[in-house]
Parts: C-alpha cells; sequence; structure tokens
C-alpha cells in the first residue's frame, strides 16, 4: 500500500480545481524519488520544520529589539501564527494546505537579527544589495545542509519569494501566505505594542477599527472572514475592496505610531553598528568564518561579499551580540 499515492488521488477528487496538486508539482532542481508516505509538499513541510534556519527564529526580533518578557512575539512566532492563519484559510477554500503550511513555515528564514532595522543596514553594506524574501529563497536552495539545501519544489519556493506586498505568487496556497503574513503582523504587532504601552486599543483610528474590529480577536476574525468569503470557488486570493483599504490603512498607521516609535527602535543604532562592526570584521579576516561559508567561497565560486552578507544574516541576536563581545569587547584576565 503507498501512502502517498492514496493521498494524491484523495486530493484530485476532493480538493478545489483551483488547488496546487501534489502530484502535479513542477518538481525540484535535483530529482528525487518520491517518499511512499508523504506528498511533494508534506516532505517540503518537514524539511522546513527541521532545518536549523527554523529553530534560529526563536531568538531573532519581529519588532521589539532587546525586549524584556516572556509575551512579546518573535520572528519564529510570527512564523506559527502566520502558518495557523494560512492553513485555516485553505482549508476553508479547499486548497492544499501542505503546499500553504511549507510557504509559511519558510517565508521568513531569511530574516536577518533585529528585525528589519538590521535588513535596512545589511541592504546598504552589501553590493549585491539585500532582502529577507530573496535571502529566504537563498537560505533553501542554497546555505542550509552545508551548502546543498533543502532541494524543495518549485511551488515552494515561489511563495516564499513571492510573500512579499509587491509579490504575485503562482498558487493560491501562495497568495493565503502573502495576505496570511499582514493579517498576522498587523494584529500582533499592535497586540504587543499595547502590552508595551505604547497606545491603547481606543486610540487606534476608529476608520479602521469600525471596519476590522475593536480587539485583536475580532479583527483576525473579520479579515480571515473576508478572504474566505471573497475567495470561494474562485482563481484568485483577495479580500472586499474596504475591507483591503481598512488592512492597509491601519498598517500605514502602524509605521508611523510603532514601527518607527522610539520604543521599539530606541536601541536599533546600536544594533546596526554591530552589524557594521561585524560586518567589517569579516571582510578583512575572511578566514575566519566558519568552514561550511569559507568552501562556499572554493567550491561555488561566491563572492566574499556574499558568504559574510550570508553568515551575518543568519545569526540571531543573541549570536551577534556574542560574537561582538568576543570581538570588540576586552575582556579581564588574572596573573
Amino acid at each position: 500500500m503507498n501512502i502517498r499515492e492514496t493521498r494524491e488521488t484523495w486530493e484530485a477528487q476532493y480538493l478545489s480545481p483551483y488547488a496546487a496538486l501534489s502530484k502535479n508539482s513542477q518538481g525540484r532542481d535535483v530529482p528525487e524519488e518520491p517518499c511512499d508516505i508523504r506528498t511533494a509538499y508534506q516532505r517540503d513541510r518537514d524539511r522546513l520544520l527541521h532545518c536549523k534556519s527554523f529553530r534560529r527564529l526563536k531568538h531573532k526580533t519581529q519588532v521589539f529589539l532587546a525586549v524584556e518578557g516572556d509575551h512579546y512575539r518573535t520572528r519564529l512566532t510570527h512564523t506559527l501564527e502566520v502558518a495557523q492563519i494560512a492553513r485555516t484559510i485553505a482549508r476553508a477554500l479547499n486548497l492544499n494546505e501542505d503546499l500553504t503550511e511549507a510557504i509559511a513555515l519558510g517565508h521568513d528564514l531569511g530574516h536577518t537579527p533585529f528585525g528589519h532595522s538590521g535588513e535596512r543596514v545589511l541592504d546598504e553594506l552589501s553590493p549585491f544589495g539585500f532582502a529577507h524574501y530573496r535571502q529566504s529563497v537563498r537560505v533553501v536552495e542554497v546555505l542550509e545542509k552545508e551548502g546543498r539545501g533543502l532541494n524543495l519544489t518549485k511551488e515552494v519556493r515561489d511563495g516564499i519569494l513571492n510573500h512579499r506586498t509587491s509579490g504575485h505568487p503562482a498558487t493560491l496556497e501562495g497568495g493565503i501566505v502573502r495576505l496570511s503574513d499582514k493579517i498576522a503582523y498587523i494584529n500582533h504587532d499592535i497586540d504587543d505594542a499595547i502590552r508595551a504601552r505604547i497606545f491603547t486599543e481606543q486610540e487606534l483610528p476608529a476608520s479602521y477599527t469600525n471596519v476590522l474590529g475593536h480587539s485583536v480577536r475580532e479583527r483576525l476574525n473579520t479579515m480571515i472572514h473576508d478572504i474566505i468569503a471573497q475567495s470561494m470557488n474562485r482563481p484568485e486570493i483577495r479580500m472586499s475592496p474596504g475591507m483591503e483599504e481598512a488592512m492597509q490603512g491601519l498598517r500605514g498607521w502602524l509605521f508611523q505610531h510603532v514601527y518607527e516609535n522610539e520604543v521599539p527602535k530606541a536601541e536599533e543604532g546600536k544594533a546596526q553598528q554591530l552589524i557594521v562592526s561585524l560586518y567589517q570584521y569579516y571582510m578583512e579576516h575572511v578566514i575566519e568564518l566558519p568552514e561550511e561559508y569559507l568552501l562556499m567561497m572554493v567550491q561555488r565560486g561566491e563572492k566574499k561579499e556574499r558568504v559574510v552578507c550570508d553568515y551575518i544574516a543568519g545569526m540571531s541576536d543573541s549570536y551577534a551580540i556574542d560574537r561582538f563581545e568576543q570581538l570588540f569587547v576586552p575582556k579581564g584576565w588574572k596573573s
């Protein structure tokens, strides 16, 4: 009995005609023998869940740098929340949950330490530029498993690359993750900002909350229901115009009152200078990079600017601080 084939038959019979079927995947760059238990997208999900880059997300900043408190989001908890929202929508629309979850789990693997502030400074430092969505693809194609990558299907990599606001995913499952990412960070960043006493729920603009809801729970429920209603039995994932306008308006308000607020940005200058110092150091002492990065220069012909950027981007906040202290902070000694 081949369980995978049974599952593929089930997908063909019961999923939406707009779903991405596992058996119709465009495949992997390096062909592999199919698993007898898991579909192609199930294997991708499992590979992402078990990879080192995924585990490091638990120590990477979402919004608040150097935060003290157990209940603020990290990049890992954000990723899990995106996956939960996306799976809920995918199931309701009868689309491929496994593909949806795989894209969600991998969408932020390329994020730097210290959140978007780290991303901005690496973009300035690297001659190749830097964007977390492109780096996420590089992680799964090149950096994981000591340069071999995870060999994911094309559909998963496409969804990871196109989860950004301006992205155009090739599958509806990718479109679900693209919207779920925004729904998650808008609402959960509001929750964290209220916890940090930056503002109260009542101070959110009524022009947006009257449409979306007056609590995190209400807004999540409203937006998820809207996407499902607007996308049911249609070949696209969308929100109603009024709902999307309110969501984008609230997102813009957050940029002004949270992402650029002095509380979450209080340590940003220090974090960015830390990354600058690490980048300059390893550019001058490239031989001190871990062996797997040196091998990429030798075996793949990668430029040192590229691998130094890869190394720093993969660091967790705590590891970046530790490396900085090891390299630049004087240590006491005993005679």
